[in-house]
C-alpha cells in the first residue's frame, strides 16, 4: 500500500484521507495551522492516519496531494516536495486568492503555476472537479458497474499511472484528459466541473459515466 502526504487536511483532502485509509493506504496529514489541530481528524481516521508539518507531510508521501488555496502555493516546502509526485486539487478563485494574471490572462493554468514553485516535483492535476460529498458517497468498489469516471491531467506517464492506481484503489476509475496545459478543461466552472455528478444539493450525487466525463471535457471552452 501507499503512503500518501497531505498538504491541507480541509473538506476536500480529509475526504480522500478517508477514502485513502479505507482502501488500506497511511495517510499523513498536514495543515497551515500545526498537526495538534489534526487529533480529532486523526483520531476518527485511526491507526493508519498520522499529522505532521507540511514538510514531514511531503518527506513522508509516495504520492502528496496538494490542496491549498493557489494564493498558498508560495508557501509549500519545495524541497521535501523534488522528486514527488504530487496530486493537484487546487482551484483557482479571485474572490479568495485575489487577482493573478497568469491565470486572469490564460497564459497558465493553475497547476502550470503550481510547478513554478515545486519545479522538481510531477504535477497531476486530479480529484479538483467534484463536490466533497460527492467524492464520498460515489465512491464504488473495483469492478462495481456504477463507477464513476474522473479526469486526470499531467505530461509524465509514471506520475499518471501512480495517480490512476491510487483513484482506482479509493473507488474511482480514470479518464486521461491529456498535458498539464490542458488541465484548465477541469478547472473551476467548466462543465466537467461539479455537474456530471449532479447538484450540490443532492449530497448522494449520481454516476458520471466515461463518455459524460469526455463530453464534458470536449466542449470546454477557454
Amino acid at each position: 500500500m501507499t503512503t500518501v502526504g497531505f498538504i491541507g487536511s480541509g473538506a476536500i483532502g480529509s475526504t480522500i484521507a478517508r477514502l485513502a485509509v479505507e482502501a488500506g493506504h497511511q495517510v499523513v496529514l498536514s495543515n497551515s495551522r500545526g498537526p495538534e489541530t489534526l487529533a480529532d481528524t486523526v483520531a476518527e481516521l485511526g491507526p493508519r492516519a498520522s499529522a505532521a508539518t507540511s514538510g514531514e507531510a511531503a518527506a513522508a508521501g509516495d504520492i502528496v496531494v496538494i490542496t491549498v488555496p493557489v494564493n498558498a502555493f508560495p508557501n509549500l516546502p519545495a524541497a521535501p516536495l523534488a522528486g514527488k509526485t504530487i496530486i493537484d486539487t487546487c482551484n483557482y478563485g479571485p474572490e479568495r486568492d485575489g487577482h493573478i494574471s497568469e491565470l486572469d490572462n490564460k497564459s497558465l493554468t493553475s497547476s502550470e503555476l503550481l510547478l513554478r514553485y515545486i519545479p522538481d516535483a510531477t504535477v497531476v492535476k486530479a480529484l479538483n472537479n467534484i463536490f466533497f460529498k460527492h467524492l464520498l458517497s460515489l465512491a464504488r468498489p473495483a469492478g462495481a458497474a456504477e463507477r464513476s469516471y474522473l479526469p486526470i491531467a499531467g505530461d509524465s506517464a509514471p506520475a499518471k499511472a501512480a495517480v490512476t492506481a491510487f483513484i482506482e484503489s479509493i473507488g474511482y476509475s480514470v479518464l486521461d484528459a491529456g498535458p498539464l496545459a490542458d488541465s484548465w478543461r477541469q478547472a473551476t466552472g467548466m462543465p466537467v466541473w461539479g455537474t456530471p455528478y449532479g447538484p450540490y444539493s443532492n449530497e448522494k450525487g449520481q454516476r458520471a459515466c466515461e463518455d459524460a466525463i469526455r463530453a464534458a471535457l470536449a466542449t470546454a471552452t477557454r
